[in-house]
C-alpha cells in the first residue's frame, strides 16, 4: 500500500481489513431499505467486516424509460441518514449532478460517482469539494491506467479520501469482463481500490428491457478479487432478488450474505500471512 490511509466515519481505509460497501441497488421504499440496513448490520456485526450501508435514491441509468427510479435525492438521502445516526454505520449513495453532491453531502459520509460519469470534472469537483470522501467507479471504457487522470483531478480539487472501483470492462455488445490486473495496476498508482463484484457481472441492456447478469458468479469473482488485494470490496444484496427493481439478477441473496462474508475474511487472513 502507498496511500494515506483515511477515514469514512468509524471505518478505516487502508485498514487491517478490507472495507465492505454492502446493501441493496435501488431505495425501494423506506420500509425495504431500513429492514435491509439493519440485516445487514446484524451480519457485518457477526463478521467483524468495515461496513458501508449503500443504497441508490436515484437509478438514473435505466436502460428503459418505464424503469423505477427511486424515491429522489432529498427523500431519498433523509432516510440514508437516519439509519446511519441510528445504526452508527456510514453510508453512500451515487449522486449524479454538482447540486446533487452538495445535497447529499449533508447526509451521505461516501458520494459515489457513477461509472458513466467518472470523468464529468465539474461532478467531479462538486463531489471533491463537500469535504466527503469519493468513490469513482472505474468507466466500462476506461484502461485501468486512465483512472490516474481521475486521481489527479481528485487530488487538484483538494480530496485525498478516495478510491477507485473497478466494475468490469465492456466486452462485445451485452457483456462485461473483469480484468483481475487492473485491481494491481490501480493499487500500484497509490490509489485504493475497491472490487465491485455484482456490477461486474452484469449484461448490460442483456434482457432486452432489463439488465441481466450472472450473479452467481459475484462471489466467485470476489474471491479473486480479495486474492489479488484490494482495499474493499463492493457488493449489492437483497432479500428477494428475483423480485427487485433494479438489478435483481446480480444481486446476492441476503441468506448468503454471511458465508461470503466468512469465506472472503479467511482468504483474505490467508493472502496476507495473518
Amino acid at each position: 500500500m502507498n496511500f494515506e490511509p483515511f477515514q469514512i466515519g468509524s471505518v478505516p481505509v487502508g485498514g487491517p481489513l478490507p472495507i465492505f460497501i454492502l446493501g441493496p441497488c435501488a431505495l425501494e421504499n423506506e420500509e425495504f431499505v431500513w429492514s435491509m440496513a439493519r440485516s445487514v448490520k446484524e451480519i457485518a456485526t457477526r463478521t467483524g467486516v468495515p461496513l458501508i450501508f449503500k443504497a441508490s435514491y436515484d437509478k438514473a441509468n435505466r436502460t428503459s424509460v418505464t424503469s423505477f427510479r427511486g424515491p429522489g435525492v432529498h427523500e431519498g438521502c433523509r432516510i440514508l441518514g437516519e439509519i446511519a445516526k441510528e445504526l452508527d454505520v456510514p453510508v453512500t449513495t451515487d449522486v449524479h449532478t454538482a447540486e446533487q453532491a452538495e445535497i447529499a453531502a449533508e447526509h451521505i459520509d461516501l458520494l459515489q460517482i457513477p461509472a458513466f460519469l467518472c470523468r464529468q470534472t465539474d461532478l467531479l469537483e462538486a463531489a471533491a469539494k463537500t469535504g466527503r470522501a469519493v468513490n469513482v467507479k472505474k468507466g466500462q471504457f476506461l484502461a485501468p491506467w486512465d483512472t490516474v487522470n481521475i486521481a489527479d483531478k481528485m487530488r487538484a480539487f483538494g480530496c485525498q479520501s478516495f478510491f477507485i472501483t473497478e466494475r468490469g470492462t465492456t466486452f462485445g455488445y451485452n457483456n462485461l469482463v473483469t480484468d483481475m490486473r487492473s485491481l494491481f495496476w490501480i493499487r500500484k498508482e497509490g490509489i485504493p481500490v475497491i472490487f465491485d463484484a455484482t456490477h461486474s457481472v452484469q449484461r448490460p441492456g442483456g434482457l432486452g428491457g432489463t439488465t441481466g447478469g450472472d450473479g452467481e458468479l459475484a462471489p466467485v469473482l470476489a474471491r479473486a478479487a480479495v486474492a489479488t488485494g484490494v482495499d474493499g470490496l463492493f457488493m449489492e444484496t437483497h432479500s428477494d432478488p428475483e423480485n427487485a427493481v433494479s438489478d435483481g439478477p446480480n444481486q446476492i441473496p441476503l441468506e448468503f450474505l454471511e458465508d461470503i462474508l466468512v469465506r472472503l475474511i479467511a482468504i483474505h487472513h490467508a493472502s496476507h500471512g495473518a
